[in-house]
């Protein structure tokens, strides 16, 4: 879930830290700048881990800053493929069910990912599993007594493995134009999304499987 990635930068250091040591003032800095950041094709970074390397100090005319070039290691945020993780379910539609870990929100499980036969419930604005069922069609699931149903709530820890992941760089600026004609701007996507699944044995709400306790007391150390 969380790796290291080695980075490198310039960083500026104002006149009023040069009391503290080097190290410690260029580690504050860093963090300022890249703590809760999604770095495209790397993750969302949390903290500066430790410096690598560190240039000597130089200042530039006219700004009395001291300037130093940094090789430093962050510890970051980005699943791998396949990986099985704790999380918690935040929303349900039509598309799939929204999760969340806590300090990340953009993990989602596609409806083609939930175990089958499953369906949407708009009453209750969550899916349901009916197991061992062999009903494909959505209108005759409904139909079922919901004692045979087993919901994905929303607030219930589920364990997921991760499918997939995605960047995307969409780019601000007013509306484009196409020959004149204002081109309609798409909803604006999260920089950084885990895609994941539960169409597996042992995967899916922990409250379905052994160990539930367990993966509640995981959810809570995260």
């Amino acid at each position: 879930m969380f790796v290291l990635s080695i980075l490198k930068d310039t960083v500026a250091i104002h006149p009023s830290h040069f009391g503290a040591p080097a190290d410690q003032a260029l580690v504050v800095e860093l963090n300022k700048k890249y703590a809760n950041r999604i770095l495209h094709d790397v993750g969302l970074c949390i903290c500066v881990f430790d410096l690598s390397e560190v240039s000597e100090g130089k200042v530039r005319y006219g700004d009395g800053y001291l300037w130093y070039k940094c090789i430093f290691r962050m510890v970051v945020f980005r699943p791998f493929t396949s990986e099985v993780i704790i999380a918690k379910v935040k929303s349900s539609d039509q598309e799939g069910i929204k999760l969340t870990v806590g300090f990340f929100d953009d993990l989602y499980i596609p409806a083609a990912y939930l175990p089958q036969p499953t369906a949407f419930d708009p009453n209750e604005r969550a899916y349901f599993w009916l197991p061992d069922s062999e009903l494909t069609s959505t209108h005759d699931m409904l139909d079922t007594p919901v004692a045979e149903r087993m919901y994905i709530d929303q607030g219930e820890v589920v364990r997921v493995r991760v499918e997939a992941d995605d960047f995307f760089d969409d780019e601000p600026g007013p509306p484009k134009m196409a020959e004149g004609v204002q081109v309609k701007r798409e909803a604006k996507r999260a920089p950084y999304n885990v895609v994941c699944s539960i169409a597996e044995q042992g995967l899916g709400p922990v409250s379905w499987w052994n160990g539930a306790q367990g993966g509640e007391e995981a959810m809570d150390e995260d």
